[in-house]
């Protein structure tokens, strides 16, 4: 099986961040305004700590939100949509208990001002329902996100020069010396490992020498696509696409080897094959 592509994507957590932080500023002055109106008279640098201890919680329960993500997706069917939903309650416990720990700890132990935060079953209700709706948002935000950053530039595909013959079928090399002939037709993917390439057909592994560019400009695009840098497969060999990290996605073929469908790649793979989530 081939290793996983281990790369990250900035944009998301910058992204995150700037949102949280618009919300942050945005919610305190609106705390303060509406407090105006009702008659009360609460401070901006109180308001902000309230938000910025609820942002803060919020965030670091991202990563458990994009898991649950990657494990039920929401277009996954009913079952998911139930898991998500049961979610709701563990995320408003965290999200409360957590706010209400790092309340308790700025005023009272760093600040020195008198500050209670009681679990009551009111209180949890009060900040349940707001979190439901909490939850929805933030939802929206990873499924918005995820498909806005897959639209990057994608690598113009090595197309042969027309009028050229494509070979169907290679003189290679097993590992261990023996040189045999394997039709370009049976080939089921190929991975890159520095001067050669890896042919992986019907559970064997053979070795070419020649880069996996080179050999991509000879095999049929039609049938053959570049899925990641280190990676070719046969489209009719692909048995499952799913979504995985940071925008990317992950293929598993019919002899059951996993390879990535990296951001760059996927506009060329669904040109072959659609992905209809």
């Amino acid at each position: 099986m081939a290793a996983r592509e281990r790369s990250f994507d900035w944009r998301l957590p910058v992204i995150w961040a700037v949102l949280m932080v618009v919300s942050v500023i945005t919610r305190s002055y609106v705390d303060v305004i509406d407090e105006a109106r009702r008659g009360h008279s609460i401070g901006l640098a109180q308001t902000l700590v309230f938000e910025i201890t609820s942002h803060l919680v919020v965030v670091a329960l991202l990563p458990a939100l994009y898991w649950l993500h990657r494990r039920w997706p929401l277009g996954g069917g009913l079952r998911n949509l139930v898991i998500h939903a049961a979610a709701v309650v563990p995320f408003s416990i965290a999200h409360t208990a957590g706010m209400g720990a790092l309340r308790l700890l700025w005023f009272n132990a760093i600040v020195g001002v008198p500050y209670s935060f009681p679990l009551t079953l009111d209180r949890l209700g009060y900040e349940f329902a707001k979190d439901v709706v909490s939850y929805l948002m933030l939802t929206t935000g990873v499924i918005a996100l995820r498909y806005l950053l897959q639209r990057t530039p994608v690598a113009a595909p090595v197309i042969a020069p027309v009028g050229e013959v494509l070979p169907e079928r290679f003189t290679v090399r097993k590992r261990g010396g023996k040189e045999v002939v394997v039709d370009v037709a049976d080939i089921d993917w190929v991975e890159a490992a520095g001067n050669y390439a890896i042919l992986h057909v019907g559970g064997d592994t053979f070795e070419i020498r020649s880069s996996l560019t080179k050999l991509e400009s000879e095999l049929d695009p039609k049938r053959f696509v570049r899925v990641h840098k280190s990676h070719v497969v046969n489209i009719a060999r692909v048995a499952e696409v799913t979504p995985w990290v940071s925008g990317d996605w992950r293929i598993r073929l019919q002899d059951g080897a996993e390879v990535n469908l990296s951001r760059r790649y996927r506009q060329r793979f669904e040109a072959l094959a659609p992905v209809r989530s």
